[in-house]
């Protein structure tokens, strides 16, 4: 399928979270992990869906007259107005349009612009092909870059946040906050969606790709040539520190990374690790699934979080009438008795602010780095009859003692920001880390 000129649909502004409940795959995501792939992690669900809403009597939901809207003022994409409208214009389209039409790209433009309408950056139409992409950045493999992707929403710049090591992108010179200005010949504008960009960055093993970079302190744009690659996504890597401080960096949540985790972890404990640093910086979230088996593993089943009236509560999800959507627990039987600090800054969003949020309500770590971003809530990933997809903000997701991280994210105990110097090294030596050793103070 061709993509479409130009979409106006913000497709994940910031990237990553999937949680699978039982209406399907629920997502919430962080700034978005691309190769460059910003897609969010899906599941292969299927629902029955309905193009209109129908009275308790069957009926169709529409009015006869001039509007709109229905007798209960929801709008009505039957009413009368509506489709006499949508004729007029596409009757204008036909006989005044310069250039050749694509039906497809027109089709699939109002799918887009039924999200649009709902007015939520996470609540959009993916194509069958985009939904596909989801599911194989959910796999930990895939040909790109290899880069995270993110948007600042305040500026509408599309910039990295990180190369991945070793990836065509470290290679070629890509560093943290630089701004993409273009994608070969697609010039990224303020209102252009976050994986329409990411899908032009992407692509096979062997192309090349060109991005148009502005980079702070250069008198002028550089324009840097990528050749994309298979990229290995090994999201959690660790070491033993000085002192026996274990060391665990987690980059997202896929489906491997839990039990990479839990490797990790094991092996630290077995090596005589009296402590771990868990850093959770510039993670974009991921699957919910994972991050639960990772907090599940730390945390005492029979513990009571603080705020919480029950124990053993991990998460929780409320529907807009503030009701229990559902209520994950632990459940495995397994306790981490080691003292723990959890690094984090802006860009740790979604299952990574959870993963932090569950350990700081159980008083199981101390939390260093600067406020984490806030996504709380929760979309489910809905695939349609024909393989493309809907994602809908349906839910906000609560932490053990209760706490609405949305657009406020979860503070550190200890606030470092990253010295200035560093903020554009694309690796960090554990040595001049300042936000690290701040961390590993909290062990003295």
């Amino acid at each position: 399928m061709k993509k479409l000129p130009h979409k106006f649909v913000r497709k994940s502004m910031h990237g990553l979270l999937a949680m699978t409940m039982v209406l399907g795959t629920f997502t919430g995501c962080g700034v978005a992990q691309t190769a460059a792939n910003s897609g969010e992690p899906s599941r292969d669900d299927s629902f029955s869906l309905y193009g209109k809403d129908k009275d308790k009597d069957g009926s169709d939901d529409s009015s006869e007259g001039g509007s709109g809207s229905s007798s209960n003022g929801k709008f009505n994409e039957n009413s009368k107005e509506v489709t006499d409208k949508t004729a007029e214009i596409e009757k204008i389209i036909d006989n005044y349009f310069y250039f050749d039409q694509d039906e497809e790209k027109r089709e699939e433009s109002y799918y887009d612009g039924i999200m649009k309408g709902l007015d939520d950056p996470y609540s959009v139409y993916y194509t069958k092909e985009e939904y596909e992409k989801m599911m194989e950045d959910d796999s930990g493999s895939f040909e790109g870059i290899g880069a995270t992707v993110s948007k600042n929403l305040d500026k509408g710049t599309v910039y990295i946040v990180k190369p991945i090591e070793g990836s065509p992108a470290e290679k070629a010179g890509l560093l943290p906050n630089d701004v993409i200005i273009a994608v070969d010949d697609l010039v990224v504008t303020s209102d252009m969606e976050l994986d329409y960009v990411v899908d032009h960055i992407r692509g096979e093993k062997g192309s090349e790709v060109t991005l148009k970079i502005y980079r702070e302190g250069e008198s002028d744009f550089l324009f840097i040539k990528i050749k994309r690659d298979t990229i290995e996504n090994k999201t959690v890597e660790y070491e033993m520190l000085d002192n026996n401080i274990g060391y665990i960096k987690v980059e997202q949540f896929i489906e491997t990374t839990a039990d990479m985790y839990i490797e990790a972890v094991d092996s630290l404990q077995k090596q005589g690790a009296k402590g771990l640093v868990v850093d959770m910086r510039d993670n974009p979230g991921g699957l919910v699934t994972a991050v639960m088996k990772m907090v599940d593993y730390m945390v005492d089943d029979d513990a009571t979080a603080e705020g919480a009236s029950e124990k053993g509560v991990l998460l929780e999800t409320r529907n807009k009438d503030d009701k229990v959507m559902d209520r994950i627990d632990c459940s495995d039987k397994h306790k981490v008795d080691l003292p723990v600090v959890i690094l984090v800054n802006g860009n740790s969003a979604s299952a990574a602010e959870i993963f932090t949020g569950c350990l700081r309500d159980y008083k199981l770590a101390k939390i260093v780095g600067t406020n984490t971003y806030g996504k709380g809530i929760v979309q489910s990933v809905i695939k349609l009859s024909d393989g493309s997809a809907v994602k809908v903000t349906i839910a906000k997701y609560f932490l053990p003692s209760g706490d609405d991280i949305h657009k406020k994210g979860v503070a550190p105990d200890k606030e470092v920001e990253l010295d200035e110097s560093l903020k554009k090294k694309v690796t960090i030596e554990h040595s001049e880390d300042n936000q690290l050793q701040e961390a590993l103070k909290e062990f003295n």
